[in-house]
């Protein structure tokens, strides 16, 4: 009995593989493979590009006085408001400056009107010919000297408060606040080399990569000038560090005008807003810049060979022969297809599989890809079957 199930399967497998012949040779002796016919149609293709990622604006934090910090009011990584206070610097020496520039003021109030007292009576005695104009003179001098003096000490009282305002240290926009290097009890003040911390403006970010020389030119010679190209561009996606797609789309907004000699590159901006705050400054991503190419002609990547660095595919001929023709493709691709810029035209027949096993002046029978996979369901699903008996 088993030798009859040996004998059976042997069987099976002498007709499958002779099934498996006729499909591939068809009618006339000639084999089939699959061939599409070239239609143009529209392609977007994407270009991608390594990107850094900054808040619209990082500021870094600096006190504008001299003092020990008494009080944290936020923590890292907070987010904060404009004038929101993020640090509390000892303010008793600045408290008791605005108090001595205030008396000062009171003082120079007090010799103003004293000064104002004598002008005044100077003036009645010089009308009656009392007092001669030199003594009338020295008191109007005296009274401009004294309100030059309340002038300076109402100054210095203003630099005292806006000092004492310095020890409260705010905000200067809405952003996040990152590391916090100084803690209490630290001195600090204007010369420290270190801020005290940054806040970055996040709610729309910038991101930054580079296009070389010759991409910026072929942009130049298809839209016109930077302007024109600016406005032409369409809206870039932002892969994100883990793979992920960022689910909004920015727009690009600067092209730096200067190219970069050592680099040979031109810096580009492109802007993204942040709701959600899930993009930081600092980060890295990558920008895919979409291509629309109009009219292009698509064929499998597995439709081509190479041959002393130059591609090639089959073409059918109208006597069924195929003829080895020579392409030049687009300069992007997807990854399984490429945009045939020469060497084809449009209603091209061209074979897709099996080309590493053709060869010039073949004569085939051409089938559709469709009519290929058919097939060759057919013959995993007659194989399968007969394995399992």
């Amino acid at each position: 009995m088993m030798q009859f199930h040996k004998l059976f399967i042997v069987a099976l497998g002498v007709t499958l593989f002779a099934c498996s012949s006729k499909q591939q040779t068809g009618q006339g002796g000639a084999a089939e493979y699959a061939v599409i016919t070239l239609d143009p149609q529209s392609v977007v293709l994407s270009t991608s590009y390594p990107a850094t990622i900054r808040g619209r604006q990082d500021v870094e934090i600096r006190p504008n006085v001299n003092g020990f910090i008494t009080k944290l009011c936020v923590d890292e990584g907070a987010t904060v408001r404009k004038g929101q206070a993020l640090f509390m610097i000892d303010p008793v020496q600045y408290e008791e400056a605005v108090n001595v520039a205030r008396a000062a003021v009171n003082v120079a109030k007090s010799n103003v009107a004293t000064a104002q007292l004598t002008a005044d009576n100077k003036r009645e005695l010089a009308k009656k010919n009392i007092i001669s104009q030199y003594d009338l003179q020295m008191a109007e001098n005296t009274l401009a000297s004294q309100k030059a003096a309340l002038a300076q000490a109402e100054a210095q009282l203003v630099n005292a408060e806006k000092n004492l305002s310095y020890t409260k240290v705010e905000s200067p926009s809405d952003g996040v606040v990152g590391t916090i290097p100084f803690r209490v009890g630290a001195l600090v003040g204007p010369t420290i080399a270190t801020p005290l911390t940054t806040v970055s403006d996040i709610s729309e970010m910038y991101v930054y990569f580079s296009m070389t020389e010759k991409q910026l030119l072929d942009l130049i010679r298809q839209d016109g000038s930077s302007k024109e190209i600016l406005q032409k561009l369409p809206e870039v996606e932002l892969v994100l560090a883990d793979g992920s797609l960022y689910p909004e789309k920015g727009k690009i907004e600067t092209i730096s005008g200067v190219i970069d000699q050592t680099t040979g590159a031109v810096s580009v901006r492109a802007a993204f807003h942040n709701p959600r705050y899930l993009l930081r400054s600092g980060g890295t991503g990558s920008i895919r810049m979409p291509s629309v190419i109009n009219d292009a002609l698509l064929i499998p990547q597995k439709a081509s060979y190479e041959l002393q660095d130059k591609k090639f595919v089959y073409v059918l001929q109208a006597d069924s022969t195929i003829k080895n023709t020579e392409i030049q493709i687009f300069n992007l691709d997807d990854g399984k297809n490429y945009v045939v810029t020469s060497g084809l035209h449009p209603g091209d027949r061209v074979v897709v599989e099996g080309v590493s096993s053709l060869r010039d002046g073949t004569r085939i029978r051409p089938i559709t890809p469709q009519e290929s996979a058919a097939k060759i369901s057919a013959m995993t699903q007659t194989k399968g079957e007969a394995d399992k008996k």
